[in-house]
Formats: structure tokens, sequence, C-alpha cells
């Protein structure tokens, strides 16, 4: 089970980390507020193909 989820210099994330306790969690946000990104972190941790215009300014990668 995923427990945790670091990002950094990752689209428009400079660093976030967020804790997923057991039972159901819920992300919710306005329009823009960067839920759509956490998606996408997680998506790269399941394997999904990474797209390079995701790595944002700070360096020359980025980690989930």
């Amino acid at each position: 089970m995923l427990q945790q989820l670091h990002i950094s210099n990752f689209a428009l994330i400079d660093e976030a980390t967020i804790s997923l306790n057991k039972g159901y969690t819920v992300i919710t946000g306005e329009t823009g507020s960067g839920k759509s990104i956490l998606l996408n972190a997680l998506n790269l941790i399941l394997g999904e193909r990474a797209d390079f215009t995701v790595i944002g300014p700070k360096s020359n990668k980025a980690n989930c």
C-alpha cells in the first residue's frame, strides 16, 4: 500500500510530500490547484512513460 508520495521538481510543484493514511483518501481542490499533476506523478511511479516536458526548471530531472 502506498503510504507517502514525495514529488520534487515536477511540472509546477517545487516540492511536496503527501501522506496517505489507511482507509479512503480523497484529493479535492479548485480548478488549477494541481490535482492532475499529483495523479500524473503517481502514474509515473506505476510505470507510465515519462514526458520530459513535466520536468521543472530547477534541475534536469524530476523525482516522484
